[in-house]
């Protein structure tokens, strides 16, 4: 399994994953605007009783509110080791990505943790992975930059996005 990130002292385990969503509509991704201005997946911890996929889609519409999905699909897993600003810890994790591809981009009220602090905004692939880099000092978006790459070259491949090219 592929590994992610920087070692830390005091890491946290907390496994789960994130989705990388696509409006074929809009030809643009969903993600979350923090209020620092920082884009982030959406992306959250799942129960070990959880079933990841289930898991990683209920934090999806929590975050985003967005529910009504056409395709989803296991993109890859990797072992990832991040400072998770939000909480104020350093984590280590299992992360699973899926590719999610909207049927409609209708939305269900969000369900956003008080240390939730963003918004959904919508942005094209280059945006998003321009944040990422620029905000990757620590390398705490390695993981989230493995999965963009791999999930819009998926999301191409399967004809959905018609903007970008592949990486």
């Amino acid at each position: 399994m592929r590994e992610f990130g920087i070692k830390r002292e005091n890491e946290e385990r907390r496994d789960g994953g994130c989705g990388i969503v696509f409006d074929p509509a809009t030809q643009k991704y969903a993600v979350g605007k923090q209020h620092d201005g920082k884009l982030r997946i959406f992306s959250g911890g799942v129960d070990a009783s959880e079933d990841i996929e289930k898991g990683v889609m209920r934090e999806v519409t929590e975050e985003s509110g967005l529910h009504d999905f056409l395709h989803v699909e296991k993109i890859d897993e990797v072992l990832t080791h991040y400072y998770n600003s939000l909480r104020n810890v350093n984590r280590v994790a299992h992360a699973t990505c899926f590719l999610v591809i909207l049927k409609s981009a209708d939305l269900l009220p969000v369900e956003l943790e008080a240390h939730e602090t963003f918004d959904l905004v919508w942005v094209t692939a280059v945006e998003l992975l321009l944040d990422l880099e620029l905000n990757n000092g620590n390398k705490d978006n390695d993981h989230w930059i493995f999965f963009l790459k791999k999930s819009v070259s998926r999301a191409v491949e399967l004809g959905y996005d018609k903007a970008q090219k592949v990486w």
